[in-house]
């Protein structure tokens, strides 16, 4: 009998994956169902009513897995932080799986719901935006500006049938058309300001992003910060073959045109208009902040931890060691900020 013997309410957004997850339902209810768990079924309309579900489920104390790309899974991240003692399960069933593949959830569904069954609860931090409208919007991943608004928003409109490469592209796409832009930030507001004339601001909860990409290789889930990236300009075919070649490996970081710092929060503002985009969707409009919110929700993970370490802090139930420490930051090599003549 599992640890965690609670019900299930399997939230299934129909669309994930070009309807993959519709199609991996039915497995998913009888894997969990031979694992000795209640499992009710729920299908959503979108995420509003993803976020209404989930809250619906975790105030009966049953157990929220979400069978969904990372856009539902944040919305129902957001929804779940006001339910005390919440806890949430992630499933396999949109094209980039992102969370998922961190935190060593398996792809093949039937041995993904072990982690459902037999998983460990850990708490995981979020990320958090605030845009214009003051509204704040939660996100599992990594939200992004700049050349990946381009590349989000191409591969949002590409066919389903490219799978897991429909951000590679995206990209390859967005570049045709891609003019550099002054990306301006301040770490921890008021704190130190920068400004780079660049491709992409990111802005890490987790490592990865676009599926598969280690955009932040070192970001940890469990340490309230975000990993803050900025990609400075340089050529295109610079960018094609030492930038998104080794972007899969988290191995692009070591290039001197990346910069990465650490901070709670961040302030990102641009010289022309970007939509940011968190898992996948559209989050919020520059100028905007974004802020990390430790240990905000509860998420069940594999018993045993992944290669790459998802959680700076070792738990007590899986006997993993602790993650290795990382390089300080912020990096010292990044120009400073300049404010404009105008004094903006």
């Amino acid at each position: 009998m599992p640890e965690l013997a609670a019900p299930v309410r399997l939230i299934v957004n129909p669309a994930a994956g070009g309807g993959r997850a519709r199609r991996l339902a039915p497995e998913a209810v009888e894997a969990l169902r031979a694992r000795g768990l209640t499992v009710k079924r729920d299908d959503t309309r979108d995420l509003e009513h993803a976020r209404e579900l989930a809250v619906q489920a975790a105030s009966a104390g049953e157990t929220v897995v979400v069978l969904s790309g990372d856009g539902a899974i944040g919305a129902v991240a957001q929804a779940l932080r006001a339910v005390p003692g919440a806890v949430l399960g992630v499933l396999p069933g949109g094209r980039g799986n992102d969370l998922a593949r961190v935190l060593g959830v398996p792809d093949d569904m039937r041995e993904a719901c072990a982690t459902i069954a037999d998983g460990v609860p850990r708490a995981m931090d979020v990320g958090e935006v605030e845009g214009a409208d003051g509204e704040p919007k939660t996100f599992v991943g990594i939200a992004s500006a700049g050349f990946d608004s381009d590349a989000n928003r191409i591969a949002n409109e590409a066919p389903s049938w490219l799978g897991g490469l429909v951000y590679a592209y995206g990209a390859l796409r967005a570049l045709v058309s891609w003019k550099p832009a002054r990306i301006e930030i301040e770490l921890d507001p008021p704190g130190e300001r920068r400004s780079f004339s660049a491709y992409t601001i990111g802005a890490a909860n987790s490592k990865s992003y676009g599926g598969g990409m280690l955009a932040a290789p070192d970001a940890m889930l469990d340490d309230g910060l975000l990993e803050v990236m900025i990609l400075e300009s340089i050529g295109k075919l610079a960018f094609l073959t030492k930038i998104l070649p080794n972007v899969f490996k988290g191995t692009h970081v070591n290039q001197p045109s990346v910069h990465v710092f650490r901070a709670r929060e961040v302030s990102i503002g641009c010289d022309r208009p970007f939509t940011m985009y968190a898992d996948g969707d559209p989050i919020g409009e520059l100028p905007l902040r974004v802020r990390a919110v430790a240990g905000a929700v509860t998420v069940l993970v594999p018993r045993i931890a992944p290669a790459r370490a998802a959680f700076a802090q070792a738990s007590p139930l899986s006997g993993e060691r602790p993650a290795p420490s990382r390089p300080a930051v912020p990096d010292a090599g990044a120009p400073p900020f300049t404010p404009p003549a105008d004094g903006r």
